[in-house]
């Protein structure tokens, strides 16, 4: 089955937050102890992968016009407003994250990043899942995390983790044939640095010392592949 790697990963994203959903009895200390410590190992994970650029120029670029296209759109405030609305079919809690801050976050940190389309790619082109599972088993454990902080929310992070992976995927195929390793190659390595940003981001609103709406940096991976195929074609 093609997408066996995706729907193995979506499962354990699922059975990571409701686990995480019983371990968020614990005392507010804790739990504000517990966040910070993910945000700086969020922050360190965007560190990392911010790395994996051979031109930061693009990377700036890219996140410099995504910015300014998730700000026209009002990318943050449609997805806050998608939480929300998902918030209003959910049981009332008295207190804790929105669904939405923990959609946000789990998306993000779960669908950027080279895994993700270098796993989608192989489980359509070799029906190799290897790298999907792998990932699904870090995604799992991360959402145990995330879910014990930020809510039931991490599990929604399933949804456009499965459309994502699931549309690279079905059209690896025609991938290949019509772009060159080398692009591909290029590309990943550029959309990961700047998807490093994001989780970065992600990290410092974690911890608390900034409160950048993420979601509007998100336009920034379309724009890295125009550039970096202008770049190439040059």
């Amino acid at each position: 089955m093609i997408l066996f790697g995706t729907i193995v990963n979506v499962i354990l994203i699922i059975i990571g937050a409701i686990i995480g959903r019983f371990l968020h009895n614990i005392p507010e200390r804790m739990k504000e102890t517990v966040m910070y410590g993910i945000g700086l190992a969020v922050t360190v994970i965007g560190i990392q992968m911010t790395f994996e650029s051979t031109q930061i120029l693009i990377v700036i670029i890219s996140i410099v016009l995504g910015a300014v296209l998730g700000e026209l759109g009002s990318l943050d405030d449609k997805i806050n407003q998608l939480g929300v609305w998902m918030e209003s079919k959910l049981p009332a809690r008295k207190n804790g994250p929105g669904v939405a801050q923990g959609f946000v976050t789990a998306t993000l940190i779960f669908a950027v990043g080279s895994m993700a389309i270098i796993g989608a790619i192989d489980s359509g082109l070799r029906n190799d899942h290897d790298v999907l599972v792998m990932k699904g088993i870090i995604d799992g454990f991360t959402a145990i995390i995330l879910s014990s902080t930020l809510g039931i929310g991490v599990a929604f992070a399933a949804i456009p983790v499965f459309l994502y992976q699931s549309i690279i995927t079905l059209f690896s195929t025609q991938i290949s044939r019509f772009i060159p390793d080398e692009l591909l190659e290029f590309f990943i390595s550029e959309m990961t640095a700047t998807g490093g940003l994001m989780i970065i981001a992600i990290g410092l609103n974690l911890i608390g010392l900034t409160k950048i709406r993420v979601a509007n940096l998100i336009p920034g991976i379309f724009v890295v592949a125009v550039v970096v195929t202008i770049v190439y074609a040059l």
